[in-house]
This record gives C-alpha cells, sequence and structure tokens, in this order.
C-alpha cells in the first residue's frame, strides 16, 4: 500500500474532491483526519472509512478561525501519534465580478483559499519534522496557472497558493519535507455548479446556469469535466514516495485545458 503507516489529514474532505482522497489514502494505509465544516459529512466519511477497515478521525472545523487552522494539526497528531502529510484542499470561488466588489467577499476568498493554507503549515511543519519529513499538497486551480477573465479574486488567490507553495518548498527542502500542488480543471463534483453558475457570472455571460456549465465542460479538450477520483489520484501520487524527487510542482489536472 502506497501510504502504509502514514499519518495526515485532508482539508474539505467531507464531499467530492477531498472525500475521494481521503477514502483512497485510507485504502491506501494511511490514517486520516476527516476535515469539513459540515458535521454529518465529516461523519459519514469517517463511517466509510472504517467500514472498510481503515482509520479516520472525524474533525469539524471553520477554517475562517485561526485557531481552528492550527487544531486541525493538533488534534490529529495527539489521535494518530504524529504527522506525514496534509492536503489542504479547502477552498472558496469567490466572487465573481471585479467591478463593485464587496471586500469582505475578497476577504472570505483569500483567508479559505490562502490564509488557512499558510496557518496549518506553520502547526504541521514541527510534526513532520519530529517524523524526518512528510509532504505537504495544496489544491489550487487551472486558474492559478493562466489568468481567470471570469474569476479574477479566484485567480489571484490560487496563483497565490502557487507561489506560497513554491517558496516553501525551496525553504523547508532540507528538512525532507515537500511541497506540490494539484490544479484541477472542471470536476464533476456540486461545486462545479456554484463556481460556473455564480449570479454575477451569468450576467455577465447572458447565459443561464444549464448553459454555462455546458460551455465550461464543453471547453475542455478532453470533452468531459474529470470525476473527484482522478484528482484524488493525483494527489495521492503527489503525497506518496513514488513522487519523491517531487518538490514545488503545479501538476494540471485538467483534460488539456492549460495544453
Amino acid at each position: 500500500m502506497r501510504l502504509e503507516g502514514k499519518i495526515g489529514i485532508v482539508t474539505a474532505a467531507g464531499s467530492g474532491m477531498g472525500r475521494a482522497g481521503a477514502v483512497r489514502f485510507a485504502r491506501e494505509g494511511a490514517a486520516v483526519g476527516i476535515v469539513d465544516l459540515d458535521a454529518a459529512a465529516v461523519a459519514a466519511a469517517v463511517s466509510e472509512i472504517e467500514a472498510a477497515g481503515g482509520r479516520a478521525l472525524g474533525i469539524v472545523a471553520d477554517l475562517t478561525r485561526d485557531a481552528d487552522s492550527a487544531r486541525i494539526v493538533r488534534e490529529t497528531a495527539n489521535a494518530f501519534g504524529g504527522l506525514d502529510f496534509v492536503w489542504d484542499h479547502v477552498g472558496h470561488p469567490g466572487p465573481a465580478a471585479f467591478e463593485g466588489l464587496e471586500m469582505k467577499e475578497f476577504d472570505i476568498a483569500v483567508g479559505l483559499n490562502l490564509r488557512t493554507q499558510l496557518l496549518t503549515a506553520q502547526a504541521a511543519l514541527p510534526e513532520m519534522r519530529m517524523r524526518g519529513g512528510g509532504s505537504l499538497l495544496y489544491t489550487a486551480s487551472v486558474s492559478g496557472l493562466v489568468g481567470s477573465p471570469n474569476s479574477p479574486v479566484y485567480s489571484a488567490v490560487k496563483f497565490g497558493v502557487i507561489g506560497f507553495a513554491k517558496s516553501l518548498a525551496k525553504r523547508v527542502v532540507k528538512d525532507g519535507i515537500r511541497v506540490n500542488v494539484v490544479c484541477p480543471g472542471a470536476v464533476d463534483t456540486p461545486m462545479l455548479r456554484v463556481f460556473v453558475a455564480r449570479p454575477d457570472q451569468q450576467r455577465t455571460a447572458g447565459m443561464d446556469k444549464e448553459e454555462l456549465i455546458r460551455t465550461r465542460v464543453s471547453s475542455v479538450p478532453m470533452g468531459r469535466a474529470a470525476a473527484p477520483d482522478e484528482i484524488a489520484n493525483a494527489a495521492l501520487f503527489l503525497l506518496s514516495d513514488e513522487a519523491s524527487f517531487i518538490t514545488g510542482a503545479a501538476l494540471p489536472v485538467d483534460g488539456g485545458a492549460t495544453a
């Protein structure tokens, strides 16, 4: 098993890509801290893992709160005896608007897409050093690799996630800690509908929700959205020892969208 004996955390693990990753990591031998704001979703993910013979700890956390970003590390390390990896997957689509943007919306986007990643890393790095190394993985987006005219705020913070990860990778490489980023394109999750069909984006594009979604998916060279498991597979590779010589990388998993 590719994560045998490893201890990790997945944020936003109650559904979609995060849940797919948490379940897959447990199946590959890891003990996993399942972090989400939705208590019912956390309980369901933990039950699924335990029913399959895996180990999981449910942690309900609001990662807009600085204390929770550190608490998830402390609780996971205390429960399982250390920490080897974190997939910091939590994020927020932010507003599609630029003109007339409410700055509180900007602050939420920065907080959930960038601030909590920094705070969790601060807490996680000492735990990983005690284990002799580890792996941090962040979720950005294709919008962190190329500019998005429909989501300038989201694009800005995801560029920031990639820049932070690349810088941190060079800073902690001497400690045996790798830092990478997975950059999904369109993924078949409930968040795709939220992200693509925000009301202000519908107004700008002059399309209704379903038309926007069809247009977005049809623009992918492979002609479809990814399944959550396809993103989880990429995350598993980057977190595993199979990627032992990869750090500071931002891997597109986008069906060719950024080719």
